[in-house]
């Protein structure tokens, strides 16, 4: 199949030559944008707007849920967390409420950037002090 749009191909290489940690971080990132989307649907009255990007974020906390291991106490408050962070956003989309959204949005912010951290220590321990 070939991509006409030069950003679309871009973001298809990006995808399909990613770790399992960079996609990750990519979740997260997606999910945040599209809570913020949202947040201005919310804001300028567009229901159809809100809702595609309400899904489109729990579509993601449902995919690292699935993804999510389990067997560690670390796994099931994850799972917890996520749960939570889910529940928040089928509430935003119900209630048409910003603030269940910025709710969620702490949470997500707070694993994304613990992921890239995460994502740094690693680059750094494989390739030295300047990875």
């Amino acid at each position: 199949m070939a991509v006409n749009n030069p950003y679309q191909a871009y973001q298809q290489n990006k995808a399909t030559t990613s770790s399992p940690g960079e996609l990750t971080l990519m979740l997260y990132n997606g999910c945040l944008k599209f809570m913020k989307q949202a947040e201005i649907a919310i804001e300028t009255g567009d229901v159809q707007a809100r809702n595609v990007n309400l899904t489109k974020a729990q579509n993601i906390i449902r995919e690292l849920m699935v993804t999510l291991k389990t067997n560690t106490e670390l796994g099931k408050n994850m799972m917890s967390l996520y749960d939570f962070i889910l529940n928040r956003l089928v509430e935003a989309n119900i209630e048409n409420s910003t603030a269940k959204i910025k709710e969620a949005e702490e949470f997500v912010i707070s694993f994304r950037d613990t992921w890239k951290q995460a994502i740094q220590l690693d680059r750094q321990k494989r390739h030295g002090a300047q990875g």
